[in-house]
């Protein structure tokens, strides 16, 4: 039975993330410049988005690119900006035959314009597919994320069109990036780094997580199946007791 085959449809997460990791140390053991790493990382991409189609997934997100990302050295900034463009332009026919829909959370105005302009061409290009949505993080952080959610909440306060008292976990839901979106039910890192990088905080507080060994470049759809494979035979339980559950 292949891999594929074994994955429960009935169980499957219907929000994965991604923490693209390890471009840099692969090309560093290729004897190569980073950027070499983040231009193979892009086949893993390809991979990662064609299976997570295949098999069901409804939301699949990218973390491409932080707010702490643009610290990076000048060249390795513009390297990256110049693959993204080369990047969305290559795969919008990959988007298109396997009716994918894109989006992007972040702050894409500090993007070059050229980028922002592939990106909104894109988006509107892709917007009536329904097979899946891809997320493109691109200039994000979750604390920043969160900031802006608390000054649209506070604005409306503000202007007595909501009171305190009735504030909850749906009101800052619904006032992050990700407020059309279900919350995380899988995230995955690659590179053997057990961090979560500031990367969708609040959507992850039930999510299973699972940091794997291999570099992003060598990721392919078989790590994501065999992911998912694992993730079926995990117990989520969500505060519950394991009685509860069953």
């Amino acid at each position: 039975m292949e891999l594929k085959e074994q994955i429960y449809k009935d169980n499957l997460p219907k929000h994965v993330a991604i923490i693209m990791d390890g471009n840099g140390r692969w090309a560093k053991k290729q004897g190569k410049l980073r950027v070499f790493g983040h231009r193979k990382g892009v086949k893993a991409v390809r991979e990662a988005i064609e299976g997570a189609a295949e098999i069901g997934v409804e939301f699949l997100t990218l973390y491409a690119f932080s707010t702490e990302n643009w610290n990076r050295p000048k060249f390795e900034v513009d390297a990256l900006m110049s693959l993204l463009l080369s990047s969305l332009k290559d795969e919008l026919k990959t988007l298109q035959e396997n009716n994918i829909k894109l989006k992007v959370i972040g702050d894409i105005s500090k993007l070059p314009q050229k980028n922002q302009k592939e990106l909104q061409q894109v988006i509107d290009k892709t917007k009536d597919n329904s097979r899946m949505t891809l997320v493109l993080a691109l200039s994000y952080g979750s604390k920043v994320e969160i900031i802006d959610a608390v000054k649209a909440i506070s604005e409306k306060v503000k202007n007595d069109e909501l009171d305190i008292s009735e504030i909850t976990e749906d009101t800052i839901s619904n006032n992050l990036y990700t407020s059309e979106m279900p919350d995380v039910d899988l995230l995955i890192r690659t590179s053997g780094e057990t961090r979560i990088s500031n990367f969708l905080l609040w959507q992850i507080a039930y999510a299973e997580l699972f940091f794997l060994e291999k570099l992003w470049p060598d990721f392919d759809r078989t790590d994501l199946f065999n992911t998912i494979l694992d993730y079926q035979n995990r117990e989520r339980r969500f505060g519950k007791t394991s009685d509860q559950v069953k």
